[in-house]
């Protein structure tokens, strides 16, 4: 048995003073999932650009704003790695704004491990606003990370709503697809998960979301965020019968914590009720 315990933020979006602040904020969310006993921490898409909220000029101004975060990408990091060297585990912070090696912006979730490494996943399908309001651009490779308990996907919110992307990650060795997710409606919210659902079934893999919850109408990138973290399955075996191990709260600002059994994973694959992998 391999028990890792994943914790997933419904994490609100709030007007805070300064960096300074945000970043007591995440040190007392991590600290609260490390006290609970997590192992593997997942904040939502987009939690980063919380960090614009801290300039009003840049909270109403979309290209200001990723100009301000990407600006303290290197402290978010430098808090993120500590935080997981310090607590010792896993932690996927929330996604922000990246310049690539195309000099492109790209939506990256980064990956920060117990022993100082990182790694990332770039949002590679953008949604129409990213695109065609905001100036995102696509990003160029999917990608596996490596963890202290294997390997592990990334999905970033609309990336769930495609399936070859998650495909492409299991096959080459991941066992849970996480999925940060930030969604203004209540059908933005159920196309990201019925996706992961789906992606859990497809792959015989976990699945987890994280959302932004709350509304934030001081800035514009995320000014309404409703959604529900949940770990999924394929409903097989150890399963529930709708495989949802897990599900929080709609639009509640929580930890969703679930101890899952990742040798599963081999059990669906070789001796599945069905086999789609």
């Amino acid at each position: 048995m391999e028990e890792v315990r994943i914790a997933a933020a419904q994490y609100p979006i709030e007007l805070l003073p300064s960096y300074e602040a945000w970043e007591a904020k995440i040190s007392r969310w991590v600290a609260e999932a490390a006290g609970q006993g997590a192992q593997l921490l997942l904040f939502p898409e987009y939690a980063a650009m919380e960090l614009a909220g801290c300039d009003s000029a840049a909270a109403f101004d979309l290209r200001r704003s990723l100009e301000l975060v990407m600006a303290l990408g290197d402290r978010v990091d430098d808090l993120h790695r500590r935080l997981a060297v310090g607590h010792g585990l896993v932690i996927v912070g929330g996604s922000g704004p990246a310049l690539d090696d195309r000099g492109l912006i790209v939506n990256r979730a980064r990956l920060f491990c117990p022993d100082g490494s990182m790694g990332w996943q770039d949002k590679i399908v953008m949604t129409r606003f990213e695109r065609e309001i905001w100036g995102i651009s696509g990003g160029a490779q999917i990608s596996v990370l490596d963890t202290p308990f294997g390997s592990v996907g990334i999905s970033i919110c609309y990336d769930a709503e495609f399936p070859l992307i998650a495909r492409a990650q299991a096959e080459v060795g991941a066992r849970v697809i996480l999925v940060p997710s930030a969604t203004d409606s209540v059908q933005g919210y159920w196309r990201v998960r019925i996706g992961g659902q789906a992606h859990a079934m497809e792959n015989q893999c976990y699945v987890v979301q994280a959302p932004t919850v709350g509304s934030a109408p001081w800035l514009t990138s995320l000014d309404e965020n409703y959604g529900a973290a949940a770990v999924y399955g394929p409903p097989d075996g150890i399963t529930p019968d709708n495989g949802v191990f897990a599900i929080g709260q709609a639009h509640e600002r929580q930890w969703l914590f679930a101890s899952v059994d990742l040798s599963q994973v081999e059990t669906w694959r070789r001796n599945g009720s069905v086999l789609p992998f």
